[in-house]
């Protein structure tokens, strides 16, 4: 007997059960029972009966012995070889390289102390999969030395990658706070994690103008974000090599000390706000004429105070509204100082930007995105310092472990950095990144179409769940490697190993990972 499989067009064939009948010469086929009905695993089962193989239950044929999570290792690894991850950080393969991509790999995935590093990877492939399963906490500490003294390296190469002649670079400065108080780093100043009192650390992020980092700087905690500027316009020109950029920061960063620094350099071009106080005296004299506002939110114009350069007032509607709402609040609260308080009112929502850059360079409408750009580099700040790469708080005490420990959380935000643009297709975040870059400089950004439909919805068009970042790795690490033996009575018998199958969307993550480019 046995099973012949008759198609059936486009719908599942016809299984039949059949025996050979000799008639004379010939043989011919008789049908016992149509098995159609029958899953496909019973009729392979049938066919295995058939052929006089002995059935037994897997879980007694086998037995799984290890299981640990791979599919979100495996993500970093395919988003990693994309970015030719390895060759940035060494042209040369070494014991040293492998420990560093591991603990970048490890900082995306689950961020942890170096000493809880060492224990969890084990949980997962990753170890396994960066030829690290022998490390200990102190190889993970040389490792750091080792790739801090190729940071200068390293950064000049993302540079070429990213920064471009005559392009926008932008800069911010943020801090995170210390545990312990021996780091010659650690000094009380601006604290910008709510943590009054405590000693925090100074880093300057520098990025593309997507927000792609490309180098960081580290400073004591009291240093002024305008005192940090400097050295990274000379890197830019010095290390870098880049003749030509205009460089964005926030009004606290390119003060008016820093610009007349700037102007003796050639080359360098800058877009940055004024602080509320030289707006008001703008308004106060005549410069500013706030009717213009009655017809438009933007428009541009120069004043003697601000010689050789653009001024280009905005006045956002929605966030007048905010401001109005909370004076309102504020008076009603308290009756000191109201005349002053009522005053600011006509400042409401009102913004001014400087630029010496020629209108043939850079429109207004251009200005005002390249600055608003910088929310960028926030965002980069908050994946350092929050629910991703948690580069705070500080536990190192010597001031080069800081500085590696920065450096690294700045290679592993580069790696994220891809990896959510790769995605952004499965993710809360908008797809139509071109739309923003014609849109209303001046109005609230929203979002589109499709990313609404995600946000109210949490799905996708296809019914799937839209995830964050950190959920479709969770997702993914739902996909083990499990490693089998056979069941024989010994500990010593031979092993093999079954990945589970992705599913859609998982399929999809990797699909996305694959169109990563640099």
């Amino acid at each position: 007997m046995h099973i012949d499989v008759v198609p059936n067009r486009g719908s599942r064939p016809t299984y039949l059960l059949r025996e050979s009948v000799r008639h004379g010469k010939h043989v011919r086929k008789r049908t016992l029972a149509n098995l159609s009905s029958l899953t496909d695993e019973q009729i392979l089962a049938l066919r295995s009966i058939l052929r006089g193989e002995q059935l037994s239950p897997a879980q007694e044929l086998f037995e799984a012995i290890a299981s640990p999570a791979h599919g979100h290792v495996q993500a970093l690894r395919v988003a990693m070889q994309r970015l030719g991850f390895a060759a940035l950080v060494a042209s040369r393969p070494s014991r040293e390289r492998d420990l560093v991509c591991a603990l970048v790999a490890a900082r995306v995935l689950a961020p942890h102390t170096k000493l809880a590093t060492t224990r969890w990877w084990h949980t997962t492939t990753l170890a396994e999969e960066f030829k690290v399963e022998d490390a200990d906490e102190d190889d993970l500490y040389r490792a750091m030395d080792w790739l801090l003294e190729r940071q200068r390296p390293i950064e000049k190469k993302l540079a070429a990658r990213h920064l471009e002649e005559g392009g926008l670079v932008l800069y911010d400065l943020s801090s995170s706070y210390f545990e312990g108080s021996s780091c010659p780093l650690a000094r009380i100043g601006h604290n910008r994690d709510g943590k009054k009192g405590k000693l925090q650390v100074n880093y300057g992020l520098l990025t593309d103008a997507r927000g792609c980092p490309v180098a960081v700087s580290v400073f004591e905690g009291n240093t002024a974000d305008s005192e940090t500027l400097a050295p990274q316009v000379v890197r830019l020109k010095d290390e870098f090599g880049i003749e030509r950029f205009v460089v964005v920061g926030d009004r606290g960063m390119i003060s008016q000390k820093g610009i007349d620094e700037l102007r003796t350099l050639s080359g360098v071009d800058w877009i940055t706000a004024l602080k509320n106080s030289q707006i008001r005296a703008l308004v106060e004299d005549g410069g500013l004429p706030l009717g213009l506002f009655d017809e438009r939110n933007l428009f541009e114009f120069t004043h003697p105070h601000y010689p050789g350069e653009r001024l280009i007032a905005c006045r956002n509607g929605a966030l007048a509204k905010l401001r109005a709402a909370k004076r309102q609040a504020l008076l009603e609260a308290t009756s000191a100082e109201l005349q002053k308080v009522r005053a600011e009112a006509a400042l409401d929502g009102l913004y001014v930007l400087r630029t010496p850059l020629p209108v043939q360079s850079m429109q207004s409408a251009q200005v005002v995105l390249s600055y608003k750009s910088l929310a960028q580099v926030e965002r980069a700040f908050r994946s350092l310092k929050t629910v991703d790469l948690k580069v705070r708080p500080i536990h190192h005490r010597l001031a080069d472990r800081v500085r590696a420990h920065l450096f690294l959380c700045m290679l592993a935000y580069y790696v994220e950095w891809h990896m959510r643009e790769a995605w952004r297709a499965l993710l809360f975040a908008d797809e139509h990144q071109a739309a923003k870059r014609v849109r209303d400089p001046v109005a609230p950004a929203k979002r589109s179409e499709r990313a609404e439909r995600k946000a109210l919805t949490h799905t996708l068009r296809d019914g799937s769940p839209v995830h964050s970042f950190r959920t479709l790795l969770e997702e993914l690490s739902s996909i083990v490697r499990n490693t089998c033996r056979a069941v024989r009575g010994s500990t010593e018998a031979p092993t093999f190993k079954i990945v589970t199958s992705p599913n859609p969307t998982q399929q999809r993550a990797f699909k996305l990972l694959s169109t990563i480019t640099v």
